[in-house]
This record gives structure tokens, C-alpha cells and sequence, in this order.
């Protein structure tokens, strides 16, 4: 028996949706909002009725049937901590997402809207692991000062789904098995998954971790606290300072490490450096990770941008979602190079065996390497990297990147 499934992702200006039979989309629409058209509302809250009849007129177009669904899903709002898990669409969560619990965001409307679909279809519905997920073990609460207490807020729907994934991979249950997932992107997360729960994470949302090629990650405190009393920034301007224009981005103007790669490897010492102490402080990340795990870890994950896997019995391709990823040689010589260096460098800090052997004999592993590159995420650099070349600075070049991609998707 198939079922019809709706999600829902709504976003500042835009009301993304899908409609699944099974694993199969009957169809997808993104549905954009002008500034003209939400100028009326004054709070988040108050879009609802808009955006569920741009819905309504959407499927009343397509002649779909909202009562043939068996569920929705939605994207889950800034509701106050919750465990992973999936949860039904009820009052409270509603409550939540219009007072606003935790904060006002686009994203709570996917809660406001799924319930007015829900009660008119009768029809269920759910959200997903959303961002606010907390399953943190109490000692990892703690920060120094009762004021203050460590949130759960990182790229949770990522790390459970690849989490899953693995452990079926193997033949097992996600809660069987201790693994520790590094999300590497615009922001970095490492997550100490334990028998099925995330027990330690930092808030990756507010630039906390590792730093990434857009976050700062952690910061010398005393030094914030002069440059936020200073009256030289704005209290957004030393936000962006540790998300956006943090990282890489402050340091070099850049957040393609592929570029940064390149230079390296011309001979860039600073930019070498520079990559050193973004490996550095992730290992170190992945390392802490492990003591919430008593030192019981089945396996690293790492998820987000680029990855190089050995597969030595050619079987990868059977375990890896083509439709969202490429699979390709090693064969440019900077992404050569940057693998022999990544090895090397392993073998430096860990005196791997594994890692040694690899490199003594590195001509007859490389076949064996596959480049794992998501295609979105390629695109996204590619053209990145077109609009730098044309003159544009790394914002704007985002920027533009951004449109080019949206409309494209468009047409």
C-alpha cells in the first residue's frame, strides 16, 4: 500500500512544497512571496492564513486532492528543546510556534500552516528532528556560569539521517551503535551520537565549535567582551563577525576551500597555516566528541561539502545516494595533492599504520579514491568562483551565485 505524503518548508519569502508517493515526487512547487504581498503582516504569525491558501490554490491548480493525503510533513519551528524523534502536529506545538517560545521565524510557520491542512483534510501531521533537538547528557550542559547554559542547536536532521544510514549500511540499528558525525559546511557541528541520542553538540547556529568557512567558532572571551563594549560595532556587526564573515571568510576573504587548497599547495604559507588550524581544531572537536562516548566509538561520519573515500571493493556506489552526490576520480592534481596531504597529515598526528602503508604505496591506492562531491554544492562553487573571476568580492559573489542558481531552478 503506497502513501501520499505533503512536506512543507517555508522560508521568509518563499513556501516551498512536495508532494511523495513513497520515495517518488508526484510534484514540487516553490511558491515566492514579494515583499509587497507580506507587507501586510506584522509578525510571522499573522502569514498563516496567506500562506495556506497560496497552498489551497497551488493544489487547486494542479487538481490535487489534499484529502487523498495520508500525512504532512513540516518543517520543524524554533519550538523549545525537544528529543529527536517525529512529532505530531498538536496544540502545544502551535502555541509555541505562534508566541514564539524560542524566537519568531519563518520556519514556525510550517507548524501554524500543517495545522490548518490538517483539520481541513483530515489528514495527520508531523515534523522532523528540527534543529532544536536536545538529547544533551546533563554535565554537557554546564558552562562555567549558572547564567549561562549550553543549547542544542545544530544541523540535526543531517546527522540523524547519514547516523541511520551508516548503522544500516552495517546491518545494524541506530540505537545500537556510538558514532561521532562532523557536519562540515558554512558551519561546522560535531555531534557524540549515543545509542540513538545526541548526548553532547555545540550550538552551531551561533558559531560555536570548530570554525568553518563562514562561522568563528570559539572565541578568547575577554577579547569579545572589549569589542562588544568598544563603540566601534553594532550588536549585529559583531554577530556577523562570528556567523556570515567569520572563519575563513575574515581571514582570507574566501570560503571555497578548494581555492584555498590551490593556494596552498602553490606555496601559500599563511593560507597552509591557515588550513592546518581548521583540521586542527575539527580533530580536536571529533577527539572531545569521544569522551561522551567513553571512548566507544564505532565509527567517524563525516557529512557536508567534499569527502574522499576508499573504496577498495568498488562497492561505494551501492551505498551512496547518486541523486544528491557525484562520485568521481581523484584525478586533478590539486585534489591529488590535497589527499596525499590530508593522509599525510593523518599519519603525522595519529602515526596510523593504515595511513602509512597508504602512503608509502600512494600510486596504487589513489584508483582506489573516490571524490565524493554534492552536486548542488559543486554548482554552488563553481559559480562562486565565475563571479569572483569577473571581479565581484566573495559577498557578493554568494550573492549573485545565489540567484543565478535560483532562477535556473526555475526555468
Amino acid at each position: 500500500m503506497s502513501h501520499k505524503i505533503l512536506v512543507i518548508n517555508p522560508g521568509s519569502t518563499s513556501t516551498k512544497i512536495a508532494v511523495f508517493e513513497d520515495e517518488n515526487k508526484l510534484f514540487e512547487e516553490t511558491l515566492r512571496h514579494t515583499i509587497d504581498e507580506l507587507a501586510p503582516y506584522h509578525n510571522i504569525p499573522d502569514q498563516t492564513e496567506f500562506r495556506t491558501n497560496i497552498i489551497l490554490d497551488c493544489f487547486k491548480k494542479r487538481g490535487f486532492d489534499g484529502k487523498t493525503l495520508d500525512a504532512i510533513s513540516c518543517r520543524g519551528g524554533v519550538l523549545r528543546p525537544i528529543p529527536s524523534g517525529t512529532y505530531s502536529v498538536n496544540d502545544a506545538m502551535v502555541k509555541d510556534c505562534f508566541e514564539g517560545a524560542r524566537g519568531q521565524h519563518a520556519s514556525n510557520l510550517g507548524a501554524l500552516v500543517s495545522d490548518k491542512l490538517s483539520k481541513m483534510w483530515g489528514v495527520p501531521a508531523y515534523t522532523v528532528d528540527p534543529t532544536v533537538v536536545d538529547e544533551l547528557i546533563p554535565v554537557a550542559r554546564y558552562t562555567g556560569n549558572p547564567k549561562f547554559v549550553r543549547e542544542s542547536k545544530f544541523h540535526c536532521l543531517n546527522q540523524k539521517a547519514v547516523a541511520r544510514s551508516y548503522a544500516k549500511s552495517i546491518g545494524r540499528r541506530y540505537d545500537e551503535i556510538n558514532v561521532i558525525v562532523c557536519h562540515m559546511g558554512g558551519g561546522n557541528s560535531v555531534g557524540a551520537h549515543c545509542k540513538g541520542r545526541v548526548v553532547d553538540v555545540e550550538n552551531a547556529l551561533d558559531g560555536e565549535g570548530p570554525f568553518s568557512a563562514e562561522r568563528s567558532g570559539g572565541l578568547p572571551i575577554g577579547d569579545v567582551i572589549r569589542t562588544c563594549f568598544s563603540g566601534e560595532y553594532t550588536q549585529k556587526e559583531v554577530y556577523s563577525m562570528v556567523v556570515g564573515k567569520g572563519g575563513m571568510v575574515a581571514y582570507t576573504g574566501v570560503n571555497d576551500l578548494r581555492v584555498l587548497t590551490e593556494k596552498a599547495n602553490e606555496g601559500d604559507a599563511k593560507i597552509q597555516e591557515l588550513l592546518d588550524a581548521y583540521y586542527f581544531q575539527i580533530a580536536k572537536e571529533i577527539a572531545c566528541k569521544s569522551i561522551a562516548l567513553h571512548g566507544q566509538v564505532d565509527q567517524i561520519i563525516l557529512t557536508g561539502g567534499v569527502a574522499y573515500v576508499l573504496d577498495e571493493n568498488w562497492d561505494f556506489y551501492q551505498r551512496v545516494n547518486k541523486e544528491t552526490v557525484s562520485l568521481e576520480p581523484v584525478e586533478h592534481k590539486y585534489d591529488v595533492a590535497a589527499l596525499k596531504e590530508l593522509i599525510r597529515e593523518h599519519v603525522e598526528a595519529t602515526g596510523s599504520p593504515r595511513g602509512k602503508e597508504i602512503l608509502d604505496n600512494f600510486g596504487e591506492y589513489l584508483p582506489k579514491f573516490k571524490k565524493v562531491l554534492p552536486h548542488d554544492y559543486d554548482k554552488m562553487l563553481r559559480l562562486i568562483a565565475q563571479m569572483e573571476e569577473k571581479g565581484e568580492d566573495s559577498e557578493q559573489a554568494q550573492i549573485e551565485a545565489f540567484y543565478a542558481m535560483k532562477n535556473a531552478a526555475n526555468k
